[in-house]
């Protein structure tokens, strides 16, 4: 970078971090103000404005809070009290959010649960927080019904939107619930550092971990990216993201919401319709994530994809390749691009729009932005320490684990999860001085000479896919359960022109596996994203000295037929099986000429 160059990139990041440092640096986890509050406040600033637009609705913020208000009064009908859990499970739509805003208006914490899972992961997202009750919409009820008999709701099932047989529905009783504000003392003695939400994390072990969200946290995850992007009021943010992961449900929402700007909530993402719904509802920015870029740019070329008003967005994980490519096909070129975890506190910001980037941390902010790179050895996946038995941070463009010390700051805040032996996990001490706390994001990461920061890989066996963090030992479970399994192994491998890594599994049978009941099996247990697109078959699992399993050799394997004479298989989903790879399917699934 010359000098006049990294003057100006200098000048976009002290002025950007002046903004976001400025406006979250003043939240405080010991004052009595919650999230509840900061939405009020913020409701009572754009009262008449439009926060929501949905399927032809234009919701404005007044509407939208009396419908939070109904779920508040309902919720106390019902003996929900604070500081009890319930659970959210619904797929988008405006009562998403005011379901949670109405619970924080109570002291309730909300458990924000993905609507794809099913079976023993439901029932342990369920369990885990210890939840009171469920909400759900009423297409969703088969999957509860799948996790029933694991889980008690000591005050009900509930379904809103529609009657199904053996739930509870609600729909009367909260639309005849009083539309005014609860009085601030169902509330009172509450501070900004108590939880109000759990969204959860797989991690890079285990079932989905419950993320801590207090209500300092929140209110930063709703505030950072208005004033990254500054966006205005008069933004209409096209928003396709499903509203239980934090870069939609909680910087989605809340950039408009700070705003005072409008929302164009979309039931899921459809890569066919995007530009037509951009253009159709006037949107001016978008939120995405790096998959949702790379199925836009997977469409033909189309003249839509210059013909809406969209000049800026903000998101994770876009690929350095489609990044480029989205920007000279759509001509928005203000995309700011992040790293961050729902539960950590190291965070990244691109704000200049260095392609492939996540960020960056000038010489001059190292001070104000203190996480750090520190030297790794990926074999036993652990910092690499100095004689002195201290971490040393990584040199430019040399691979490490980004981490971030815990203090606190609200920013540098490690609240954990609910699980107190996974947050132990998380936190790495004596990383620089002795005694000091860090957190481990579990990313492997580098950082050039002029500061910008890069992704590299996940540590650990937990691996991306469609969007989904995928929990290689939830897949292990599933897949030890059929009969005839004696051992599975879970990993990710890369296929070419895809981003993320393909869910394979090694399986080690007893006399033989069906290959259609397999495929059964999974469509049973898994959600979609997560049943393994490849298989192997192997007469007996290699481990190391220490009992692990080989993940190592067998990701080097990956599909190739050619580097293993262990029988492998494919995802025929058409035909409900896993049919063989031959040299010619490989050929076939490495051009693309087969889609995963």
């Amino acid at each position: 970078m010359n000098l006049l160059d990294g003057l100006k990139s200098d000048w976009i990041y002290i002025n950007g971090f002046r903004r976001i440092i400025g406006a979250i640096g003043k939240f405080d986890p010991d004052a009595e103000y919650t999230l509840a509050d900061a939405i009020e406040d913020a409701v009572d600033d754009h009262s008449d404005r439009t926060f929501i637009s949905f399927e032809g609705q234009e919701i404005t913020y007044a509407d939208f809070e009396a419908r939070a208000n109904r779920f508040a009064h309902w919720g106390l009908s019902v003996g929900l009290k604070a500081g009890d859990t319930v659970a959210l499970f619904m797929e988008n739509r405006p009562d998403y959010i005011a379901f949670w805003t109405g619970m924080a208006k109570i002291a309730v914490k909300t458990a924000l649960i993905n609507y794809n899972l099913s079976g023993a992961g439901l029932a342990h997202c369920i369990n885990v927080v210890d939840c009171k009750a469920i909400v759900m919409n009423p297409e969703l009820a088969a999957n509860y019904a799948s996790a029933k008999g694991q889980v008690k709701l000591p005050l009900g099932v509930f379904v809103l939107g529609g009657a199904v047989d053996g739930l509870t529905r609600i729909d009367d009783a909260v639309n005849q619930a009083a539309p005014g504000r609860i009085e601030k003392s169902a509330r009172a003695g509450m501070k900004g550092g108590e939880v109000a939400l759990y969204i959860y994390t797989s991690g890079t072990t285990g079932l989905p971990k419950a993320a801590k969200i207090t209500g300092v946290r929140a209110r930063g995850l709703m505030r950072v990216f208005k004033d990254a992007t500054e966006a205005g009021h008069n933004e209409r943010i096209l928003l396709t993201l499903p509203l239980y992961h934090a870069t939609g449900g909680m910087c989605g929402v809340g950039t408009a919401l700070n705003a005072g700007a409008c929302i164009i909530l979309r039931r899921k993402f459809s890569a066919s319709h995007f530009w037509q719904e951009a253009i159709d509802n006037h949107a001016t920015m978008l939120v995405y994530i790096g998959e949702l870029g790379r199925y836009l740019m997977n469409q033909p070329p189309s003249a839509l994809e210059k013909s809406h008003k969209i000049t800026k967005g903000f998101g994770n994980g876009l690929r350095a390749d489609v990044w480029e490519q989205f920007v000279e096909r759509t001509g928005i070129k203000r995309l700011v691009e992040f790293y961050g975890s729902t539960e950590g506190n190291v965070n990244f910001f691109n704000l200049d729009g260095k392609i492939g980037a996540v960020g960056r941390i000038p010489r001059l902010l190292r001070s104000r932005l203190p996480a750090r790179i520190v030297r790794f050895d990926v074999e036993t996946e652990e910092p690499i320490r100095g004689p002195d038995g201290l971490c040393m941070e990584a040199a430019p463009d040399e691979v490490g684990e980004a981490v971030g010390p815990i203090t606190h700051e609200p920013r540098q805040r490690f609240d954990g999860y609910n699980d107190e032996k996974q947050s132990k996990k998380k936190i790495l001490t004596d990383v620089f001085v002795k005694g000091d706390k860090w957190f481990r994001t579990g990313d492997l990461m580098k950082m050039d000479a002029d500061g910008y920061v890069y992704f590299v890989d996940r540590i650990g066996d937990t691996f991306r896919w469609k969007g989904e963090n995928v929990s290689t030992s939830e897949v292990e479970i599933a897949i030890s359960s059929l009969p005839g399994v004696t051992h599975a192994i879970v990993y990710g491998v890369s296929v070419p022109g895809q981003d993320g890594r393909a869910g394979m599994a090694a399986i080690s049978p007893k006399d033989g596996v069906d290959l259609k009941a397999l495929h059964a099996h999974m469509a049973l247990h898994l959600p979609a994203y997560a049943r393994p697109i490849f298989v192997r078959f192997q007469a007996e699992a290699e481990t190391t000295g220490t009992m692990k399993y080989r993940k190592v050799d067998l990701v080097k394997d990956g599909f190739d037929p050619m580097n293993t004479s262990d029988a492998l298989f494919v995802a025929d989903n058409d035909a409900g099986t896993y049919r063989p790879i031959t040299l010619d399917v490989h050929r076939d699934i490495v051009s693309g000429k087969i889609r995963l």
